[in-house]
């Protein structure tokens, strides 16, 4: 494949991914990148398979040689709320209407791309494109009083990376990272008369934001056997979301949170490798993420830089994985992925827009190799059922509670071409 093919492909996939990026499971972040590492549950910072290690650890990318990667991906998310309790209808109270309501808005499908080549003198660049995203609701009901209600948050992000062998087994890398992302809201008129501006709370189509950062990577090998890995990403400054200055804090800004991640893989035998991984997710250093509904609500308006938000919490993620190769043609992996959700109790009510209180994943994933330069790819993941409940912060206590539940499966389609 010649590299003018290479660049029209990517600048296809770049377009369709930005209209629809859309994975989301540890709050919004992806559990994986790439079809490979989605079938282990993304534990991967310590075993690199394909050339979108960057967009986990930017040193990976040392053990991956020449290659594109293709990936296509269907997600299924699954969401609700419950609502417990007849409004109480005294003054000042915000009372919602009884019964579960469900989100429509199930089906999306995404690609990705990334492409890796080795230089002479231990040299490795890379460039790849992936989404996070899926903090999205479809609600057809009133839920705040007008219908439809709902945001939509997509997010893609592309990763410009250089990596560097030294001492025989050792890796440094950097990833320089654009970020481009898109938002609306419907049906938060209600909210007008806490909003510093109302024109720009709600019902104002897609807004745009774009911004960078960097993500910086070790990976080493120890005794032939032993790998271990470690990377941070820092937070990606964004410009504003700025029809939903009135709704966001900080006049609209919605940053990209910092994360890191440190793991170990071993090659228990030669045809199995078990993997092990720690992340967590610092949605606690983004006001519109972090700043909970009250007592930001009656303090600050929102949109300033105090106005409330969703009040999430930083998560910390586990995930183990394993690979076995049983015949020399074939890969098998599986996964599992454990994280606390971000969503504090006394927050159900805002997040109704954005339940994304899933914690447990299991994913499988499955290599064939058909010609030595091309290997097809298969991951499955479902993210188990799991739900949320709170009182009606703005209702009379014990008058209403709100019961968040969500579950979702996500299935990839992947292609790796050898250069």
């Amino acid at each position: 494949m010649s590299i003018i093919k290479v660049k029209m492909v990517f600048a296809l996939v770049l377009i369709l991914t930005a209209a629809e990026a859309g994975f989301s499971s540890n709050g919004y972040f992806s559990h994986g990148y790439g079809t490979q590492s989605k079938g282990m549950a993304g534990g991967n910072v310590a075993f690199p398979l394909s050339a979108f290690a960057p967009a986990i650890n930017p040193a990976g990318l040392t053990q991956i040689g020449k290659q594109v990667d293709f990936g296509l991906g269907y997600f299924s998310p699954q969401r609700q709320y419950t609502v417990t309790g007849n409004p109480s209808g005294y003054p000042g109270t915000f009372g919602l209407a009884p019964g579960t309501v469900e989100s429509g808005s199930t089906s999306f499908y995404i690609p990705s791309l990334a492409s890796s080549s080795s230089l002479s003198g231990g040299h490795h660049l890379g460039l790849a494109a992936y989404g996070n995203g899926g903090m999205n609701t479809d609600y057809q009901a009133p839920t705040f009083g007008f219908a439809p209600t709902g945001i939509d948050l997509s997010q893609l992000f592309v990763a410009a990376t250089y990596a560097r062998e030294f001492a025989g087994a050792h890796s440094l890398g950097i990833s320089g990272l654009f970020g481009w992302q898109r938002f609306k809201a419907e049906g938060l008129n209600a909210f007008g008369m806490f909003s510093s501006d109302a024109s720009k709370l709600t019902n104002n189509d897609y807004s745009t934001a774009t911004g960078f950062g960097a993500r910086i990577g070790y990976y080493g090998k120890f005794m032939r056997i032993l790998s271990v890995g470690a990377s941070y990403q820092t937070k990606m400054a964004m410009s504003e979301f700025s029809d939903y200055a009135g709704l966001f804090a900080e006049q609209g800004d919605f940053d990209v949170p910092a994360s890191w991640s440190v793991g170990a893989a071993v090659s228990a035998t030669p045809t199995l490798t078990l993997a092990a991984e720690v992340q967590q997710i610092l949605y606690s250093g983004i006001k519109s993420i972090n700043n909970p509904m009250l007592p930001n609500l009656q303090q600050a308006l929102l949109g300033n830089d105090g106005g409330a938000g969703f009040g999430w919490e930083d998560m910390t993620v586990f995930k183990l994985g394993a690979q076995v190769t049983p015949l020399p043609t074939w890969t098998l992996r599986a996964g599992y992925s454990y994280g606390k959700q971000p969503i504090p109790e006394s927050e159900v009510l805002f997040n109704i827009l954005a339940p994304g209180v899933v914690e447990q994943h299991a994913t499988f994933g499955l290599s064939k190799t058909l010609i030595p330069t091309l290997q097809l790819h298969f991951s499955i993941m479902y993210a188990f059922t799991n739900t949320v409940s709170g009182a009606n912060p703005l209702e009379a206590p014990g008058q209403q509670t709100i019961e968040l539940q969500m579950d979702q499966l996500e299935a990839e389609f992947g292609l790796s071409f050898s250069l």
